[in-house]
């Protein structure tokens, strides 16, 4: 019987370990998480280990609720800001026209609100329910169609206002530019960026 003296020494120095084959330890482990099918990986944020679905989910929840915070506040002070119009003097000056476009601005307005709103009435009368994953899914959803109907509210809002200090034309040339802004910088630029991404992936 070998004594323990004879043992070889583990890589740190350490107690003695029985001679045998070395089996990796799982925190040395370097190992690549496989793509999900919706293109996000099960690598913890930390990048330490993999994350099981439960963590995943929960992850995913709590990132929509930070963007929904956000989207939130500022559809909120916009809204106030509508409501506040109807009881100007102004207000009963305005045409026709301005008087479409504000009713058309306050309804974007109240479905924008509807839409960001809408993951945390599917979390609290699904809780309990197991369906998480399919409150997240669908959150994301109306977390978009959301961000579309504040871009339209902003837009709406920033023509009645413009349409009132400057001409018909360049009010719309102005809006549409703002309105292009939009586009590019919330929808257009993460597509590019996912499908610039998806090429590296393959190539």
């Amino acid at each position: 019987m070998k004594s323990l003296d004879s043992a070889p020494l583990d890589s740190d120095g350490g107690r003695p370990q029985a001679a045998g084959p070395i089996v990796p330890r799982p925190d040395r482990v370097n190992r690549e998480s496989e793509p999900r099918a919706d293109g996000e990986s099960d690598r913890s944020p930390t990048g330490s280990s993999e994350e099981d679905p439960r963590e995943r989910v929960n992850r995913r929840w709590n990132e929509i609720l930070q963007e929904t915070r956000v989207a939130q506040t500022g559809i909120q002070i916009l809204f106030g800001f509508l409501l506040s119009v109807a009881f100007t003097q102004r207000f009963e000056r305005l045409g026709d026209f301005d008087h479409r476009v504000y009713v058309v601005t306050v309804v974007l307005g109240a479905s924008a609100i509807g839409a960001l709103i809408a993951p945390v009435a599917l979390h609290r009368f699904l809780a309990g329910s197991q369906m998480k994953d399919e409150v997240v899914a669908v959150a994301g959803r109306f977390m978009v169609c959301g961000m579309v109907l504040l871009a339209l509210t902003i837009g709406c809002t920033l023509l009645l206002l413009l349409h009132t200090v400057l001409t018909d034309t360049l009010a719309e040339v102005l809006v549409g530019a703002v309105m292009a802004w939009f586009a590019a910088a919330w929808f257009l630029l993460p597509f590019v960026l996912k499908a610039r991404s998806a090429r590296r992936d393959g190539d």
